[in-house]
């Protein structure tokens, strides 16, 4: 894998059609940035091992996708960010959507992308390892993390009984980092009629145009994680190797 730089405008992002590839895709293209035009998606095929590359641990140290690399940052020089909470919140300042301005109102919105980066991500992806692709199926860790997922959509679908979006009446960066986590309620053991305010919302946020576009960012790349070496890269002794 080679990373390419263009000498210009465009926000370079290194990603893989994964959830929280997908809060980032989704952001830029709510942000009225276009594909193509104004960023970039370079693949890092995290099955083939990409995310090792020295290259890309220059801009991601903990060998994670999302990252970005915008030639003009917030003092007019180049910066470049790992971990896609805080992609969501640079995005955010520097386009000024998203994120109230007031206090309160902004606390508010945090907290709730604290939940997913913290809770709602980690257990869902704790859930989708066990669930999907552990090899061998370990009853007690199945129903640890499918319980876990349930208590967690519980938690969504009550904060949206009174609000249309999480933080109330308007999408926010809440929204777009809860979303991706969620597409895939079927594989969490969750059916979605149990949650029923969840399913309104989910419903609402899928139909959203920015969102269609995001969540197709590289999806055609992706393939199932059936072959020895995908998941060797992902879960096996190659992420603890101590890097030189």
């Amino acid at each position: 894998m080679a990373i390419t730089k263009l000498a210009n405008n465009i926000i370079d992002v290194y990603s893989w059609p994964t959830p929280n590839g997908h809060k980032v895709h989704i952001m830029l293209e709510e942000c009225g940035y276009k594909l193509g035009k104004d960023w970039l998606a370079h693949p890092i095929d995290i099955g083939a091992g990409d995310q090792f590359n020295a290259e890309f641990l220059k801009i991601s140290p903990n060998n994670k996708i999302p990252a970005i690399s915008d030639p003009v940052g917030p003092d007019g020089k180049p910066i470049q960010i790992f971990e896609s909470g805080a992609i969501l919140l640079y995005l955010a300042s520097k386009t000024g959507k998203f994120l109230p301005k007031s206090t309160r109102a902004k606390y508010e919105v945090l907290q709730w992308l604290m939940f997913q980066m913290g809770g709602l991500g980690p257990m869902l992806g704790q859930n989708h390892h066990f669930r999907l692709y552990a090899p061998e199926k370990i009853e007690y860790a199945i129903n640890r993390y499918t319980n876990e997922a349930k208590r967690l959509y519980s938690v969504i679908d009550h904060q949206l009984k009174d609000h249309p979006y999480i933080t109330g009446k308007t999408y926010s960066i809440a929204d777009i980092a809860i979303f991706p986590w969620t597409r895939n309620w079927k594989n969490q053991g969750i059916d979605i009629n149990d949650y029923p305010h969840f399913k309104r919302w989910f419903e609402m946020i899928s139909e959203r145009p920015a969102v269609k576009r995001g969540v197709e960012v590289l999806t055609a790349l992706r393939k199932p994680l059936h072959d020895a070496k995908a998941r060797e890269q992902l879960f096996g002794s190659t992420q603890y190797q101590k890097r030189k």
